[in-house]
């Protein structure tokens, strides 16, 4: 079995952001030579995921919505008597979790019809990393 890694690496422009980044993992795919396998996609901070789902703009903003509904900015979260001012950030990361593993089959993402990998920041402007990993043969 071959392993390989490479580090991908963020520095969105905004506090808030949603990446489509399968076209970056398709290249370490591609580099790694791996034919049949799975490839892990990992955010290295608590305060970013990643997930699968559907590239479309409206979904990316329900989903945007929905994150801020369900976790929205306050002053009152306790980690805020840390000196930070992210709470709201962590549980969203909890939220949309911070990995995701996709088979690979004949060198290639395994994907459904519609199925794009996101990484998601929620404490941006500063840089972050995703490591990917292929594993297979």
């Amino acid at each position: 079995m071959k392993f390989s890694t490479e580090y991908l690496t963020f520095n969105t422009k905004n506090h808030r952001e949603y990446i489509n980044i399968t076209t970056q993992v398709e290249s370490v795919l591609h580099r790694s030579g791996i034919q049949e396998g799975m490839i892990l996609v990992s955010a290295m901070h608590i305060t970013a995921g990643v997930w699968v789902n559907d590239a479309e703009d409206g979904l990316l903003a329900d989903i945007d919505q929905w994150l801020e509904h369900l976790t929205p900015y306050r002053d009152d979260y306790r980690h805020h008597r840390t000196g930070e001012t992210n709470g709201d950030s962590h549980l969203k990361s909890l939220l949309v979790h911070h990995q995701v593993i996709v088979p690979v089959t004949k060198g290639k993402l395994d994907f459904g019809p519609w199925q794009q990998i996101y990484y998601a920041e929620f404490d941006g402007k500063r840089p972050k990393r995703v490591i990917v990993k292929a594993m297979g043969e």
